[in-house]
């Protein structure tokens, strides 16, 4: 199995990279992790203070689960992958039978962040775009799908989304092997990705 990380900041086009391999790959050949779904269960909490996470830090994703389901799958095991209601800041009763496959990637602004999940890699991708850009897709993404208005949007990016991309997330660069500049419609750039990967994985290597 080929695991593929695939970091970069919110709204950069991870989501849109990360689905244009597995198009190219095939749907047989390839499927991906959300890191979203691995988000911390706040039920325990009121929904006031649940409100009041901080969501973009990194301690906010169980990461230590994915890394254990990563290595149960490279050791040809089926997975049960969390589901996650951001409206509710709650983990689901359901969960996504995942089974191994030839490529796995793991999507998310944390991707590229954790040592125990950079050791299981055979490569990173960092999506780079610019910061208005980022924005502007996240404050639509937070309104379409999550019920958020524009002002708990825009509150949210100022007080944590930009320092916590600042201070924890754009510092993963170093992390990549490989850096996509103008975020998810760098066709060329994951057409070359693709190529390697298949290579790779032909060659053995």
């Amino acid at each position: 199995m080929y695991v593929i990380g695939v970091g970069g900041g919110t709204g950069s086009g991870k989501t849109t990279v990360a689905s244009r391999i597995k198009e190219l790959l095939g749907g047989d050949m390839c499927a991906v992790i959300p890191m979203d779904n691995y988000y911390r269960d706040m039920s325990h909490l009121p929904m006031e203070e649940r409100r009041r996470q901080n969501y973009d830090h990194p301690s906010m994703i169980e990461h230590e689960l994915l890394a254990k389901h990563l290595r149960e799958l490279l050791q040809g095991k089926e997975i049960a992958i969390p589901t996650y209601d951001f409206t509710t800041y709650t983990r689901g009763v359901e969960t996504i039978t995942f089974e191994p496959k030839p490529f796995v990637i793991v999507e998310g602004i944390f991707a590229l962040y954790y040592q125990e999940l950079l050791e299981l890699y055979d490569l990173a991708i960092y999506v780079d775009a610019e910061a208005d850009v980022r924005f502007i897709r996240r404050l639509k993404r937070d309104i379409d799908e999550r019920g958020r208005s524009v002002e708990s949007v825009v509150e949210q990016y100022l007080s944590t989304v930009k320092p916590m991309h600042d201070a924890y997330v754009e510092p993963t660069k170093k992390n990549a092997d490989i850096i996509i500049p103008r975020g998810g419609f760098n066709e060329k750039a994951i057409q070359v990705i693709v190529r390697y990967m298949m290579e790779k994985t032909a060659s053995g290597k």
